[in-house]
């Protein structure tokens, strides 16, 4: 039986992971997230998510000289886009806060990019969900943004969190997606993999 790595600090991609009872092992290196400017967007997460799994990859290679060849690395890299225009992870409360005000009341999409490779080669995919917010007084978002920090998360916000809750209108596609992995998806292709 192969072990699967996730190659991901995040700790929604584990939780989901383990609610689907998946065994699996936590390997994370730090990688640039930066992508080139002409990349369409819909490339942008495969592409971050490439970068980690090399990451990983190389890291075990150096460790444990070629025993990780039974290993299998799961990466993966969310994104927010807004009218054609990826919104990254706010740096600061005022960014925050701007991402939200632009968020609201609109349509915008989450991109999950998934790389998954071992010693038979890479499976990437993306998977693509429309989220839709109600309009957001300017209250809800500074009370979101002081009590929940979401400066780890593209577009700044959980779905799962307080926000989610009270202000997100209607979402089209694959709930999980926009908490950071299409989970149904990564297990089906795992079990085609034979990994699972």
């Amino acid at each position: 039986m192969e072990n699967i790595i996730l190659a991901s600090q995040s700790p929604r991609r584990k939780m989901l992971l383990e609610w689907a009872e998946v065994a699996f092992k936590v390997v994370s290196r730090s990688t640039d997230e930066s992508f080139p400017k002409d990349l369409p967007v819909e490339e942008v997460p495969i592409y971050v998510a490439r970068n980690k799994a090399r990451q990983v990859d190389q890291y075990l290679d150096a460790a444990f000289h070629q025993q990780h060849k039974t290993n299998t690395i799961l990466a993966a890299d969310t994104i927010v886009v807004l009218d054609g225009q990826v919104i990254n992870k706010p740096e600061n409360r005022k960014e925050a806060i701007e991402m939200l005000n632009s968020l609201s009341g609109k349509t915008h999409s989450v991109i999950t990019g998934v790389v998954i490779t071992n010693h038979t080669g890479e499976v990437c995919f993306s998977e693509k969900t429309d989220v839709t917010f109600n309009e957001l007084t300017s209250e809800q978002i500074e009370y979101y943004v002081e009590k929940f920090s979401p400066y780890d998360k593209a577009g700044g916000y959980a779905i799962q969190e307080w926000i989610g809750v009270v202000g997100i209108k209607s979402i089209n596609g694959d709930f999980y997606n926009v908490m950071g992995l299409p989970v149904s998806r990564v297990v089906a292709e795992l079990g085609k993999l034979g990994v699972l």
